[in-house]
Formats: C-alpha cells, structure tokens, sequence
C-alpha cells in the first residue's frame, strides 16, 4: 500500500471519529461542560476567601454581643425555641444561653466538627470579654438527637435529587422514543386529547415516586434514624409537587428534541447545575449572597428546602406554602409552554 494514500487514508478516518464526537451532545456535555459546570460551582462554594464563619445562635443579648468579638463566628440573637429548632435543623453549629446566675451553657453536636470548633470560639470569645471582671462558668450541653446531624440533611437533599432525575429521565427518554419511533404521529391521529397524552406521563411517575419515597426515607428512618417529624401527608404533597414540577421540565426538554441523545444533553444540562447548586450535599449557604436569589428560585432548591422543612423541622403545609407555590407555578408555566410547542411529528 502507498505510505501517502494509508497516510491519508488513516488522517481521514481521525476526522471522522473527530466529527462523530463533536456532534454528540452528550459527549460534549460530559467531556466539556460537565467538568467546568461543576469547577465554577464548587470554587464558588468553597472559594479560598478566607475561613467560612460558623453560624451561632445566642439566647441572651449580652451573649451575643461577646460572642460577636469573635470574627470567625456569624452570631443570630433568637430567642430559646428558635434556638433549638435552628440546631436541631443544622442550620446553626452552636446555641448559646446563660441563665440567671450567669452560667453560659453550650449546646452543640460533639460528632459535627463545625459544632466542636465553634465551641472552641465561642468559649474563648467568652472568657476574654468577661476576663476583666471575673472567670465566667460554663458547661457543656452535648446534643446527639437525630435531626442535627449530617446524614440528616443529607437524606432529603438525595430525596429531591432522586424526584429530579426520575421525573427529567422518564419524560424525556420516553417521549422522544416514541417520536423516533413514529408512534407519536399515529397517536396525533387519534381522537385523544393532546394533553392527556402528555399529562398521562407526569401522572404515572406517581407509583414510581412513591416507591422512592418510601425506601429512601424509610432506610434513612431505619438504619439512620432520619427523623421524620411532619405530617407524612404533606411530605407526600411535598413529592408530588415535586414530581409535577420536575416532569413538565422533562416535558418541556422533549418537546421538540428529535434524538435520544439530543435529551439526554439537554437534561443534563438542566440536572447537574441544580446538583450543584441547590444544597443537595452541602448548604447553598456557602455560595455568595448576589447568586442567592436565584438559587432560591431554583425548583430542586424549593423542593429540598420543603423537604429538610417537613422532615427536620415539622412544618406543615402553611409553612411549606410558599415552596409549594413555586414548584407548582413552574410546573403550569413549563407544561403550558410544551403543550404549545410540543412537535408531534
């Protein structure tokens, strides 16, 4: 064989392989946009801007204005029972109090380091304000009660992460495999409502949302000892919100998308942004305070708020209402919009 021609014929089929990569979307999503998606979260999150404050809840007045000595410490007066709801939700490391003879009691998780290292702090905050007059006492109050621990975060945030994918993944691969399949010309044919056809898919995710729900939370309950403090009606409503939500996305993603593949990028990009950034695995806290607004208005943010609401803290439907609220205002808008959109053919 002529060394030019095999030369030329091996340069050839390298392009080849080249372009077939290039206009595959996913490959694209996960080969370049995946890494920096997840990069620009991340270094938002934990950007080296200097050690992150540990949030502090104090009871007493005087306290709070010691404990502000303190720069490492991001110290909230409230009052006892918000208190302890804050610590047992995590959203506070440490909870401070004193009582009338001026014993300063701390209450914190021993098993969080974040809960150990604020004691630290606080106590030296302490004691160097009272140093002028007299050696302040103390005591420790070590909390362990399920509720304030890590794994008990985590459960809800993989809870709406799992919703999520389920919901995104079963609308869009279904439906654009029965348009690939021409299936969906012959149904248009029909004397069958359009939107029952489409509404029929968000509708069946139900049995399937109820199994995950109920393993996910019921292994976390058993083996963990997750609490589950809220009406289990409305955590139910929570996941069906949710499910509704998440499925007119996956909805709106396949409403014109030709190939399975073209689905999966496109869902992909909507899923790991909100992986991210939505407090699934660490609070969206840490991100900075201008990109908070938007992550509040993220639905996987809505829903796993709502989630660590019920699950955590007991609220009920009037606390949970306005996440409620957003979840179903983008499952009218995104099923409205796809209803409009949707290619048949």
């Amino acid at each position: 064989m002529n060394r030019s021609f095999a030369g030329s014929a091996l340069a050839q089929l390298i392009a080849t392989r080249v372009l077939e990569f290039v206009r595959e979307p996913e490959a694209l999503f996960w080969g370049f946009a995946f890494p920096i998606l997840l990069a620009a979260g991340l270094g938002l999150a934990f950007q080296s801007s200097g050690p992150q404050a540990l949030k502090v809840g104090a009871t007493d007045a005087r306290v709070a204005d010691q404990l502000r000595q303190e720069k490492s410490l991001d110290v909230e007066s409230m009052p006892v029972g918000v208190a302890e709801t804050a610590l047992h939700a995590g959203k506070v490391a440490l909870m401070v109090s004193s009582d009338a003879r001026g014993l300063v009691v701390y209450r914190y998780d021993d098993t969080n380091p974040e809960g150990r290292l604020a004691r630290l702090l606080a106590g030296s905050a302490i004691q160097s304000a009272g140093a002028r007059e007299t050696r302040i006492t103390s005591t420790d109050d070590i909390l362990r009660d399920p509720g304030s621990r890590y794994i008990d975060f985590l459960v809800p945030g993989l809870l709406g992460m799992t919703l999520m994918g389920t919901s995104l993944w079963g609308m869009g691969f279904a439906i654009v495999d029965a348009r690939k399949r021409k299936l969906l010309k012959r149904l248009v044919a029909t004397p069958m409502p359009r939107a029952f056809y489409l509404l029929s898919f968000a509708l069946s995710h139900f049995v399937i949302v109820a199994a995950e729900v109920a393993i996910l939370v019921g292994f976390g309950s058993l083996v963990f000892h997750v609490p589950v403090r809220g009406a289990i009606l409305d955590l139910a409503l929570t996941c069906i919100a949710g499910n509704l939500c998440f499925s007119a996305i996956g909805l709106l993603i396949a409403s014109r998308t030709q190939t399975v593949e073209g689905a999966s990028g496109l869902t992909n990009l909507v899923m790991v942004p909100m992986w991210v950034c939505s407090g699934v695995f660490f609070s969206a806290q840490r991100f900075p305070d201008l990109l908070q607004p938007i992550l509040r208005r993220l639905p996987l943010t809505a829903l796993i708020d709502a989630l660590r609401m019920n699950m955590l803290e007991g609220a009920g439907l009037r606390q949970l209402m306005p996440e409620l609220m957003l979840l179903t205002s983008c499952f009218a808008v995104c099923f409205g919009v796809a209803l409009r959109t949707f290619k048949w053919r």
